[in-house]
């Protein structure tokens, strides 16, 4: 497995309470790599200290094999993009002029807006089905708009890695979807790796090609999720009772929580006939 993006017994904190600890993570390049876990595990301070939003009290992270501290901002900023949970659009901003935004790495006293911003754009919004919005305001959009958009602007960053931090959050079922086959389109582009946060396990055996489970600042699992997810995984890192069982619609790990008399008495019914 090869990697450009790792972490090498990183600790991550916040003032005096400490997160993650002692973290070894590496993201396999080409992967759809989604982070799961329990609520207050680590999983978005994780995504924020690979992406140098947080700085590591100890260890470091590996950007195309070098620290990610010794880049400039824009320098690291043309590798790797993130986007941050519920971003907010200024007020008035245009699709356009939002997804414009993500030149802004490209741009220097010597380089200023160029025909390859242009096309870059371009393409950005024709890959997350937003050139048809370019005119409108982005607070005036659906969730789902909304979402698509923001997905836009981090592509038109045009970098090899994307970082995105509970990308479905607050959307209902159908937008969530949508914001999921639209990334699993662009990892099936075969040009970018993506690394998301989810909540929804069953969401993420469906899309992931590698899964991270989390628990209390620490990886329990990593690898395919036909190869990890399984009722003892389940146990470990959610507390939770219940089955894994094949998805009827794509074959992927299904989890099946327990009835509530099982889940008090910690077993699980057979679905044997």
């Amino acid at each position: 497995m090869t990697s450009r993006l790792e972490a090498r017994g990183i600790t991550l904190a916040y003032d005096q309470r400490t997160v993650v600890e002692d973290l070894d993570l590496a993201i396999p390049d080409g992967s759809f790599t989604v982070v799961v876990g329990p609520n207050a595990c680590g999983k978005s301070t994780l995504l924020r200290g690979l992406a140098r939003m947080i700085r590591p009290a100890a260890g470091q992270v590996l950007l195309d094999g070098a620290p990610i501290s010794s880049y400039g901002a824009k320098e690291a900023a043309r590798r790797l993009a993130l986007l941050p949970q519920s971003p907010v659009a200024p007020d008035g901003i245009t699709v356009l002029d939002l997804v414009a935004r993500g030149r802004y790495p490209h741009q220097s006293l010597l380089r200023q807006w160029s025909r390859a911003d242009e096309e870059a754009v371009r393409r950005a919004m024709g890959a997350t089905g937003v050139a048809e919005l370019a005119e409108r305001v982005v607070g005036e959009l659906s969730g789902g708009q909304r979402q698509r958009v923001w997905i836009a602007m981090v592509l038109a960053q045009d970098t090899p890695l994307l970082l995105l931090d509970e990308p479905t959050t607050f959307l209902d079922i159908a937008y969530q979807l949508e914001v999921l086959d639209l990334l699993a389109d662009l990892h099936a582009g075969g040009e970018k790796t993506l690394v998301a946060v989810l909540h929804d396990l069953n969401q993420a055996c469906r899309y992931a090609t590698h899964l991270v489970a989390v628990r209390a600042g620490a990886v329990v699992a990593a690898g395919p999720p036909s190869e990890i997810v399984d009722a003892a995984l389940l146990r470990e890192v959610f507390g939770l009772v219940g089955e894994v069982v094949p998805d009827p619609q794509t074959g992927t790990p299904m989890v099946v929580p327990a009835g509530r008399e099982a889940r008090r008495s910690g077993t699980v019914a057979s679905t044997s006939p």
